[in-house]
């Protein structure tokens, strides 16, 4: 399934033809280096990724590549700089068999190798274990967390400049975080681990979302981010990396937009904790999917960024946080951010 923010947008003639011979070029390229590595004894493997479902459906989520016979792509205890996840070289259009509960299930991923798949199979809640294979290759284990039908609360928190402090431009953001850093040099943003955490055990059972336009190639190492700095596990949604069927380049800002009104549809009972910062798009985001879906807002929490960090992401939005409706809360770390939603939620 292709990611959503593939779906077609109003354009001009010559512009979606641009885009269209972009993602040619780049499907031909990768054809050609997909081609030169089996000669070279590459086999499929998969990268997993965290899903997440109700007790009817699961979401598989995970990412096919060509490896080095016996090897996985990434060491989960290994430094790893992002350039080397960015150049895995991924299978186009895979077949995934998925086996949950003992069913076996058949699902294929997009042109960059990305399974994005809704299973339908019966499931308690908590958290399950699916063994994915591609091709022959051996099964990797996925985690997917079931969400049960009585809840009522979940959360969907940002990542740059919300959990982890980025400190650069934003339009160097992207390029910085996947062909340089490793999860080694990244900063957690003081208190949010602790802040997500203590919100997640006063609602058990609350599925956590970590919605970002981060690319899938870096997905590893912002798993290993999150888990060594101690947030509370959750699905990763992040985004194609470079030119999709129909644009130069994805759209982030619709990738957030869509997947937050699947969470609505998907989960009609679930009421949300939206976290994000004010480095420009998050408020409007959060209070664009607020007007949409009033009722399925239960707060939202904006962690602030110094002075700095704003003149780096190009200043701070102008959405205001006075209306009726969610409480919307503002401050510059997790503790106090806790301390604000303490009596609201």
């Amino acid at each position: 399934m292709k990611a959503s923010d593939d779906r077609p947008t109003a354009s001009s003639d010559a512009a979606e033809q641009i885009r269209h011979f972009a993602a040619r070029m780049e499907d031909a390229v990768q054809l050609r280096r997909q081609r030169r590595a089996r000669r070279h004894g590459r086999e499929a493997a998969i990268i997993p990724f965290t899903g997440y479902g109700s007790t009817s459906w699961i979401r598989v989520l995970a990412r096919v590549v060509l490896a080095e016979p016996g090897k996985t792509t990434v060491q989960p205890q290994q430094k790893v700089r992002g350039w080397k996840s960015f150049f895995a070289l991924s299978i186009a259009d895979p077949t995934v068999e998925v086996e949950v509960d003992g069913q076996r299930h058949t699902v294929t991923g997009d042109r960059g190798g990305v399974v994005d798949a809704v299973v339908q199979v019966s499931l308690t809640p908590g958290w399950h274990t699916l063994r994915l294979s591609s091709e022959g290759s051996d099964p990797v284990e996925a985690p997917v967390f079931i969400v049960a039908d009585d809840i009522e609360f979940g959360i969907v928190s940002d990542i740059d400049d919300t959990v982890m402090v980025t400190a650069l431009p934003r339009p160097l953001v992207a390029a910085w975080n996947t062909f340089v850093l490793d999860e080694h040099a990244r900063t957690p943003v003081p208190g949010m681990a602790v802040f997500l955490e203590r919100t997640a055990r006063e609602h058990p059972g609350s599925p956590i979302i970590y919605l970002s336009t981060g690319a899938w190639n870096v997905a590893p190492t912002l798993t290993r981010f999150l888990s060594r700095n101690l947030y509370p596990a959750g699905a990763l949604l992040l985004t194609d990396w470079g030119p999709t069927h129909d644009r130069f380049f994805r759209s982030g800002r619709e990738h957030k937009r869509n997947n937050l009104d699947r969470f609505a549809e998907d989960f009609p009972r679930l009421r949300w904790l939206l976290v994000g910062d004010d480095g420009q798009h998050d408020e409007a985001l959060y209070r664009s999917f607020e007007e949409r879906h009033p009722d399925r807002v239960a707060a939202v929490a904006i962690r602030q960024l110094s002075p700095g960090e704003a003149v780096l992401a190009g200043g701070r939005s102008k959405v205001g946080a006075q209306h009726e409706g969610a409480p919307w809360v503002y401050a510059g770390n997790g503790a106090e951010l806790l301390d604000q939603l303490h009596d609201k939620l």
